[in-house]
């Protein structure tokens, strides 16, 4: 693999402008809003637990990780396991009578609702507000007359029809939905039009607004609607698309205003194995009164920063696990208190399975792989009792993962490999270590800005070598891939500080 520049990576350019995207991972479908001074984003987490995170930032370019609205996803016992590809999909963030919203989809049971005073703090329970199988993507408006209403999507997977739009009359705390729904927006009357979905309300000057992408994750449009009435009829004009520039699919996000009254629109690009980023685009309105995104409808790079003098963040990576497991972490299903544990550094207890497949183990610790690539390292150690295996994963639809096995009386570094649909294989020789408690393997991987990755190890008294084939990351089922710590079978494995140290694409 070529050497690349690594540092850690904000898009602050230090100068007074940003670099887009403003999160370099995949936090996809984003919605965001603005209390006061403060700007909140959510985004879709699908089947990993914690879900819905929650993420802060002061200028809408430096963001930080707060906490989660979900602390284990519902109903408890549909997600012993992971449900890729289920799971919550692409949320709405609003803040009403001095309450935060969310409302999001399980495209398997229907529409949820939670909500907090705190962001940062504990959301309710979520209850359900419509259920179905596939109703996706709802949004509430709360209007200055009131009244309450709902816009959702459909999923045609689950429900055999998509490409149009619902709303529904809503009561004001959101626990129920008063009618029938009426379909407002069908995308097959409109030419070109297909996979219509991901729709935000908004009200403004008398006009009800519903921004909605369509043409798919990969090669899709922003789309803005309009109509003096939440019910219809809407006209249509497709605001923001690739144009000539690399920025494919930039569709899906959030309409924010910041506090001097200045408009931004908030959307992500489907990178592969790095998930969907978000970008930041300005946004202004045309003399009819339509919005205009980015550089003229097309995304911009480099911007000035829509608030000046915050300080340069980005949501964490590296983790030395004092005092927990980060935010940036989430399990692949509900986790059971035994699985982890922070004394020092962090120890995962062995869970044992007939299924030595990664994408089907519920305790595989995970985060987000950041864009434009990455240098991940730890040290691990395998204490054991009898088989175990541990060790630091690229998991998406293919996966490959480089560890410590223990087999009988035999402890040996080992690197895998599996590809959709197919067993799990070995990706390269075996390399026998001393047996003991203490023996510690630093192990990493470096990921390019292709995806393509290379393990590395450093047995006790030798350097860093690399080891295994390289591998090409993969996206998983509607995520990117994660890059993911595991510990299998009797006994337990300790980690140290994980590095995690993204690459400077513009270096």
């Amino acid at each position: 693999m070529s050497h690349f520049h690594l540092r850690h990576s904000t898009p602050d350019n230090g100068d007074g402008t940003y670099r887009n995207p403003v999160l370099r991972g995949d936090w996809s479908d984003p919605d965001a809003i603005r209390v006061g001074d403060d700007f909140y984003l959510t985004a879709s987490s699908f089947h990993r637990a914690p879900g819905l995170p929650i993420l802060h930032s002061r200028d809408l370019v430096n963001w930080t990780i707060i906490g989660h609205a979900l602390d284990r996803l519902v109903p408890e016992a549909d997600f012993q396991t992971p449900q890729r590809g289920g799971g919550v999909w692409a949320p709405a963030l609003r803040h009403h009578a001095g309450r935060y919203w969310i409302v999001y989809p399980d495209p398997d049971r229907g529409l949820f609702c939670t909500s907090a005073e705190d962001p940062a703090g504990k959301w309710t329970t979520p209850h359900l507000l419509k259920g179905g199988k596939g109703l996706i993507d709802p949004c509430p408006l709360w209007t200055t007359d009131g009244t309450a209403y709902l816009v959702h999507g459909w999923a045609k997977s689950r429900a055999g029809i998509n490409n149009r739009l619902t709303v529904h009359r809503m009561n004001d705390d959101a626990t129920a939905l008063l009618d029938e729904g009426t379909v407002v927006i069908d995308g097959d009357d409109l030419p070109g039009y297909r996979t219509l979905e991901g729709p935000k309300f908004y009200e403004r000057d008398g006009w009800y607004w519903i921004f909605a992408p369509a043409g798919g994750v990969t090669d899709g449009w922003q789309s803005a609607f309009r109509s003096r009435d939440p019910l219809g009829p809407y006209e249509e004009r497709i605001v923001l698309e690739q144009g000539d520039t690399d920025v494919n699919g930039p569709h899906q996000g959030a309409w924010v205003t910041t506090k001097d009254e200045h408009d931004w629109f908030l959307h992500f690009q489907d990178k592969g194995p790095f998930g969907r980023v978000v970008h930041l685009q300005p946004m202004h309105w045309d003399h009819d009164g339509w919005p205009v995104i980015g550089d003229n409808g097309t995304p911009i790079t480099m911007h000035p920063k829509p608030i000046q003098g915050e300080p340069s963040t980005a949501p964490a990576t590296s983790d030395d696990f004092t005092g927990g497991i980060g935010p940036q972490w989430a399990w692949q299903a509900n986790p059971r208190p035994h699985w982890a544990a922070t004394d020092n550094g962090l120890t995962l207890t062995g869970v044992p399975t007939d299924d030595p497949d990664l994408r089907h183990l519920p305790n595989l610790l995970g985060q987000r792989l950041p864009d434009g690539g990455c240098r991940a390292q730890t040290t691990l150690r395998l204490k054991v009792a009898t088989d175990a295996t541990a060790g630091l994963a690229i998991v998406g639809d293919d996966y490959a993962w480089i560890g410590l096995t223990r087999s009988g009386d035999t402890t040996a570094l080992t690197c895998r490999t599996a590809q959709t649909g197919k067993p799990e294989r070995g990706n390269g020789p075996e390399r026998p270590v001393a047996t003991g408690a203490d023996t510690a393997v630093r192990v990493g991987v470096d990921v390019d800005p292709t995806g393509r990755c290379q393990f590395h190890a450093a047995l006790p008294d030798e350097p860093t070598q690399p080891f295994g084939e390289p591998f090409q990351a993969t996206p998983g089922r509607w995520v990117g891939a994660a890059l993911g710590l595991f510990a299998t079978g009797h006994g337990t494995a300790t980690f140290d500080a994980v590095h995690v140290t993204a690459t400077d694409p513009h270096a």
